[in-house]
Order: structure tokens, then sequence, then C-alpha cells
């Protein structure tokens, strides 16, 4: 009497798409909370030799890089932040431009007595990247940088027009009112539209991050990451007018159904050794949506 069931079930399992989770980080990985700059943040570490430093953007948390870690933790020293305000740090009422997320970061590697690390960024890490590295450019030695702009570098003032990107102007209580409770359907938006295929987001993922995204005042601050945008243009062209471009080797990573070739030209405009590289068959959300040729774009580069 079985059988049939279990034949009605396999036939089931084909006709959906497979349901993965969000990818576990290795075992030997440890979380623990730092103190930096007037917050708290939580952070991973695992693996043994120099030093590399994951900044996730929106909709995700440090949980995106699990592959990446897991790959990376062979021969580097893998140090993965939630940002302030997001994922498991603490969510302060203040310092959400992205000059002051930057020196959380310092104050991270200086808690873990690394002085140097390459750095990979996606979304808004690319923004807490840009500012990590052009603050402190002796202490990042290479920097993967992907699929996002950059407030007030290039095309900013026309990109931040695309109706895709009306996201970073909702924001205020009302809008606050809109969304709690509604996590999901938010969050439903910018993986659906920003991605090349929607069902690459499955519905583990999408339940994991509404989950977090609804934690208290998890939503209040990612707000105020788009708020801080027009500070952080201001503070990008100040720091590029003053410092110049930054010295190290950047790989400019844009997905091939999102910022494509753009982000290379971005990235020239703040860096003088840019190499240009694209996700294939992805959106912007290269970890979820083609994880294997996002990891071994990284991968190679940081063995150069």
């Amino acid at each position: 009497m079985f059988r049939p069931l279990i034949i009605i079930l396999g036939l089931l399992a084909m006709s959906f798409p497979a349901m993965a989770r969000v990818m576990p980080f290795p075992a030997a990985f440890k979380a623990r909370t730092i103190e930096t700059n007037g917050t708290s943040l939580n952070v991973r570490v695992g693996g043994t030799g120099p030093a590399v430093l994951l900044l996730h953007g929106f909709g995700d948390t440090g949980d995106m890089w699990a592959p990446v870690a897991a790959r990376l933790m062979k021969d580097h020293t893998v140090i993965v932040p939630d940002l302030r305000g997001m994922g498991l740090s603490a969510h302060p009422d203040t310092g959400y431009a992205k000059k002051n997320q930057a020196v959380d970061i310092a104050g991270v590697m200086d808690a873990l007595k690394i002085d140097q690390v390459d750095l990979v960024t996606h979304d808004i890490g690319n923004m807490v990247g840009y500012a990590l590295a052009a603050q402190y450019p002796k202490r990042v030695t290479r920097w993967v940088v992907i699929d996002a702009p950059l407030p007030g570098i290039g095309d900013w003032d026309k990109i931040k027009q695309t109706p895709l990107l009306w996201h970073f102007n909702f924001r205020g209580p009302d809008m606050e009112r809109l969304v709690k409770g509604r996590e999901r359907i938010y969050l439903d938006r910018f993986y659906n539209e920003l991605s090349a295929d929607p069902r690459k987001i499955d519905e583990a993922t999408r339940a994991h991050y509404a989950k977090l995204y609804a934690r208290p005042h998890a939503m209040h601050d990612a707000f105020e990451q788009f708020k801080a945008f027009d500070q952080d243009a201001a503070d990008n062209q100040a720091m590029l007018s003053a410092g110049g471009k930054l010295p190290m080797p950047v790989l400019a990573v844009g997905a091939e159904k999102s910022a494509g070739t753009t982000q290379a030209d971005i990235l020239r405009f703040v860096a003088a050794d840019v190499t240009g590289a694209i996700v294939p068959a992805s959106g912007h959300w290269i970890m979820e949506e083609n994880p294997d040729a996002t990891v071994k774009l990284i991968a190679d580069f940081l063995a150069r």
C-alpha cells in the first residue's frame, strides 16, 4: 500500500523546484560579539591563513557568505560580520553613514588583532567596503566588489532615479508601519524583481531572511541604511578628492542580468587597478542565483 504513495510523492518532488535551505557555516566557524565604535557586531570567524573579510548587503545578512567561507577557510582566516543594525548585530539608533560603519569594521579587525585583509563585498557592503578602503588603504590588500553602485560616484544621480530603485527613498514612520508584519512581502519584491529567475531564491531562503528582518528595529535600521545615502555620497566624493584613487587591485563583479560591465565602469572612478568580471545567468542575488560561479571568481582572484 505504501508503494503508490511513494511514487506519488516522487512525482510531486520532481514537479517543484528543489527546496534548498540557507547553507550553514562550517562547524569550525565560531560566532562572537565584538564591541566596536559604540555598538556591537555579530561576527563569525573560521579558518587559518591570510585574513579575508566578507561584507553583506540589504536583503541578506552575513549568512549569504557561507559557501564562500567554506571554500576560503582552507587557506584564509575568514571574517564575516553582520553590519550595524542588521542580522544578529546590535540596533543602535544612529551611525548608518557608511564612513562610520567602516570604523565599525576597522574595530572588528583591531579586536581580532588583524592588520590587513582581502575584502569581499556585495550591495551595501560595497559602500562600507569603499569607505573602509578609502580611510584605511594600507589595511585592505585586495577588494572584490559585487553588483551595486557607490553613492556619489560616477552616474549615481542617474542610477538612483531608476524605477527599480524606488526603495532608496521609501522610509519614514508611515512606511515602517506599512511594512511591519509584512516583511516577507517587502523582501519578496527585491528577490523577484532584482533576480534573473525568482525561483532561484527558494522558499527556505526567503523565510530565513524574512524572520531576521522581522526582528525588532531591523527594518527600521535597513531604512536608515538607505536614508544615509545622501551623506554617503558627500563622504565618498570628499574621500576620493582627498585620497585619490585606491591603490589595491580591485575585481569589479557585475551580475549578467544586473550591473553587468557597469560595475567595473563605476569602480574605475575610485580605483586605479580594476579588473572586470561577470557572474553569468544571475541577477543581483549572486550567492542565491549562481553561487558556484561567484565562489570561483572570488577564490581565483584572491589566489593570484
